[in-house]
C-alpha cells in the first residue's frame, strides 16, 4: 500500500533577480523520512527549507501538505519580538499544561527558559527556537543548522532525541558526525537542481563524485562530437546541400546545448602562508587561574605550546574554552600565574562572532577598508600575503561572484560570512592561527579544504570546536575543560580523548598496577597543575611527544586498515588505475610513518623507564 506523503513540492520555480534558484523542482517527503539537505553555501538550502515551511512563496509551482500534517521549522535567526523570556517564546505554541515539554528539552539543550529575551545571546535564542520545535513535536521537522552554538554534550542529547522520534525530519548541518548518525536519505541542492538518494549522508560524497564524473564524461563526449561535426561542416557541406542542412542544424543544437549547461562551481582556492617561523616555544602558561565571582573557570593550569602543535579546546558551553583561549593569546589576563609568548609570533584570529565584519558594508569595502589589507592609493586592490591583488579576483578565490563583491555582508549566508572571514585572515602571513568555532555554517567541501590547509600549515594552530569529525581530523592534542576549573590534556583528537577517558575509568576502578608501561597506558591523560610521578629523564617536549605518539600510531593503523580494505577490490587496478596508484603510495607512506613512530616511542619509553 502506497504511503501518503507528508509534503510534496511540484514544479517549483523561484528567482531572486538573477539566475533561478530553483526551476521545475519536484520533491516528496514521506512519513518517517530522515533526510540530510546538503549543498554548497549559497546554493539555496535554507531557501528551499523556507519554501517547504511555506515561509517563502515560489514564483511558480505547488506546495501540497497532507491533511492533518503539522510542520515545524527551526530557522537560524528566530524572531523573538513580543516575548519577555526565552521560555515564553518556546511555550507559545503549546496547549495549557504542556509547558513541562519545554522544561525537559531545555534541560537537554542546556538553556534557561527564564532568560530575558533582551539579554539572550544568539546561541540562546537558537536553542529556544529548537526547544520550541521539539516540544511541539510536529509530524515533519525542518531543522536549519540545529547544532550551531550547541556544545558536544547537547549535540549528543539532540542526536539521541532525533534518533528516537517517529516524526520525519529534514536536516541542514555542517556536522558530519551528526548527519552520518541520523540520516537515511540525502537531498542534494546543486545548480538549481535537487537530487535525491535513498542513502544517508555517509554515502553522499561518493555519490556526488560519481555524478560529477559522469557529467565530465558526457561533456567530453559532447565536445568530441561537436568538434567532429564542425570539421565536417567546413569540409563537406557543399555536397548534397539540402540534406546536409539538417545535419548543420543538429550541430547548432549541440552547441546551444553545451552553452546552456550550468557550469559547475569550482573549488575554493584558499591558501595560507605560514610566514616567518616563530621561535620553537610559542606559548608557555604557568599556574594560571581565572574566576568570575564565585564561578571558577580555571585553576592552576600549566601548558607549553611548541611550534607546529595542533591543540583543540573542548568542553561544555560556559566551561571557559574561549576564556582560556583569550588568556593564551594575550587578550585576557589571568588572575594568577603567567603567560609568556615566544619570539616572532604573527597571529591570525578567526572569531566565532564575526566581529571583523561590517554587516552594512559591501564585501569589497570589508576587504579594502581593512588596514592590514589596504594597498596605498589603490581602491580596487588588497594586499594578499605580501602581494597586491584585485579585490574581485581575490573574492573569486573564495567562490564569491562579481555581483556579491558589491553586495552588503548582511545579504550573505552564515557559511559565506565564514568564508569571508577566512579570506581576511588568510590574506596575511601568520605563524599562529587561532580558530574559535571555525566550522559553523561551512559546507562540506569548504570544510575539507580547510582541513587540508591546516594539515599543510607550517605554523601552530589552537582551536575551539564542537565538531567531532573536524577535531578528529585536525587536533593532535586536546584540552578538555571539565568544569569546576579543571582542565586535562589528552593526546589526539575527540575520539582519542573519549577512548582515553574510558580507559581511565576502568583503570581507576580496578586499581591495578603493572611493572612496565605499555603504549596504551602511555595514553593516560596528565592533569595539569598536578605532579605526574617520578622524574622520567625526558625533557618536557620529549614527554609530550611520548604521550602523543600512541594516538598518532592508532590513527596511522586505522588509515592503513582503510587503505588495505579499499585496495581489496580486485577490479580497482583495471578500472581506476590512478586511484589504485594513489592508494598504494598512501599505504607505503603511512606504513613508513608508523614504523618510524613505533621506533621513536620505544626509544622514548626506554629512556623514561631509566
Amino acid at each position: 500500500m502506497a504511503r501518503i506523503p507528508l509534503l510534496q513540492l511540484t514544479d517549483i520555480s523561484l528567482t531572486f533577480g538573477g539566475d533561478p534558484v530553483f526551476d521545475a523542482l519536484d520533491l516528496v517527503v514521506q512519513p518517517g523520512d530522515r533526510v540530510a539537505l546538503v549543498g554548497r553555501n549559497g546554493s539555496g538550502k535554507s531557501t528551499l527549507m523556507k519554501v517547504m515551511a511555506a515561509m517563502v512563496e515560489p514564483d511558480r509551482g505547488d506546495r501540497i501538505l497532507s491533511p492533518g500534517v503539522s510542520v515545524g521549522y527551526m530557522e537560524q535567526h528566530p524572531d523573538l519580538s513580543g516575548f519577555a523570556t526565552l521560555g515564553e517564546f518556546a511555550t507559545s505554541g503549546l496547549e495549557p499544561g504542556q509547558e513541562y515539554r519545554v522544561e525537559r528539552v531545555a534541560e537537554g539543550l542546556k538553556f534557561n527558559p527564564d532568560t530575558p529575551v533582551g539579554t539572550a545571546s544568539g546561541g540562546e535564542r537558537r536553542r529556544a527556537a529548537l526547544a520550541k520545535l521539539l516540544a511541539e513535536a510536529p509530524e515533519l521537522m525542518l531543522l536549519d543548522e540545529p547544532t550551531n552554538h550547541l556544545d558536544i554534550e547537547a549535540i549528543s542529547w539532540l542526536e539521541r532525541e532525533l534518533s528516537s522520534t517517529r516524526a520525519g525530519f529534514v536536516l541542514i548541518s555542517h556536522d558530519r558526525a551528526f548527519l552520518r548518525a541520523l540520516t537515511r536519505a540525502t537531498l542534494w541542492v546543486d545548480r538549481g537542481q535537487v537530487r535525491r538518494q535513498e542513502k544517508g549522508f555517509e554515502a553522499f560524497e561518493a555519490w556526488r563524485d560519481k555524478v560529477w564524473d559522469d557529467e565530465d564524461m558526457q561533456r567530453h563526449k559532447l565536445n568530441r562530437k561537436i568538434k567532429a561535426e564542425a570539421r565536417w561542416a567546413v569540409e563537406g557541406i557543399s555536397a548534397r546541400r539540402k540534406r546536409n542542412q539538417g545535419r548543420l542544424r543538429a550541430l547548432h543544437a549541440m552547441k546551444d546545448d553545451r552553452a546552456n549547461q550550468i557550469k559547475r562551481q569550482g573549488s575554493a582556492e584558499m591558501a595560507m602562508d605560514a610566514g616567518p617561523k616563530s621561535g620553537r616555544k610559542v606559548i608557555e602558561a604557568k599556574g594560571i587561574s581565572k574566576a568570575y565571582g564565585d564561578k571558577i573557570i580555571l585553576r592552576d593550569f600549566d601548558l607549553r605550546v611548541m611550534r607546529g602543535d595542533r591543540i583543540a579546546l573542548v568542553g561544555p558551553n560556559g566551561a571557559g574554552k574561549t576564556t582560556l583561549l583569550k588568556m593564551l593569546v594575550g587578550q585576557e589576563t589571568p588572575d594568577t600565574g603567567t603567560v609568556t609568548h615566544g619570539t616572532g609570533l604573527e597571529m591570525a584570529v578567526f572569531d566565532q562572532n564575526r566581529v571583523g565584519l561590517i554587516e552594512d558594508a559591501s564585501l569589497w569595502e570589508n576587504l579594502t577598508g581593512d588596514p592590514e589589507m589596504r594597498v596605498s592609493g589603490k581602491a580596487d586592490q588588497v594586499m594578499v600575503r605580501g602581494n597586491p591583488k584585485h579585490v574581485v579576483g581575490y573574492l573569486k578565490e573564495f567562490l564569491f561572484s562579481d555581483a556579491q563583491a558589491r553586495a552588503p555582508v548582511r545579504s550573505l549566508s552564515g557559511g559565506e560570512k565564514a568564508r569571508l572571514i577566512l579570506a581576511k585572515i588568510m590574506a596575511r602571513p601568520s605563524n599562529l592561527l587561532v580558530l574559535d568555532e571555525p566550522t559553523n555554517d561551512l559546507d562540506v567541501e569548504t570544510l575539507d579544504l580547510l582541513q587540508e590547509i591546516l594539515g599543510d600549515y607550517d605554523g601552530t594552530v589552537i582551536l575551539v570546536s564542537h565538531d567531532r569529525d573536524f577535531l578528529d581530523r585536525v587536533a593532535a592534542t586536546t584540552i578538555a575543560m571539565e568544569g569546576d576549573g579543571r582542565a586535562t590534556i589528552y593526546a589526539g583528537g575527540w575520539s582519542d580523548y573519549r577512548d582515553q577517558r574510558g580507559v581511565d575509568a576502568v583503570e581507576t576502578a580496578v586499581k591495578t598496577a603493572k611493572p612496565k608501561a605499555t603504549p596504551r597506558e602511555k595514553e593516560k591523560p596528565v592533569k595539569t597543575g598536578q605532579p605526574t610521578g617520578q622524574p622520567t629523564g625526558l625533557s618536557y617536549v620529549e614527554q609530550h611527544r611520548l604521550e602523543a605518539l600512541p594516538g598518532e600510531m592508532e590513527r596511522l593503523e586505522a588509515e592503513i586498515a582503510k587503505l588495505e580494505q579499499f585496495m581489496m577490490d580486485p577490479d580497482l587496478f583495471t578500472k581506476e588505475p590512478v586511484k589504485f596508484q594513489k592508494a598504494t603510495d598512501g599505504l607505503v607512506e603511512r606504513q613508513q610513518k608508523l614504523a618510524a613512530a613505533e621506533e621513536e616511542w620505544l626509544a622514548l619509553a626506554e629512556r623514561a623507564e631509566g
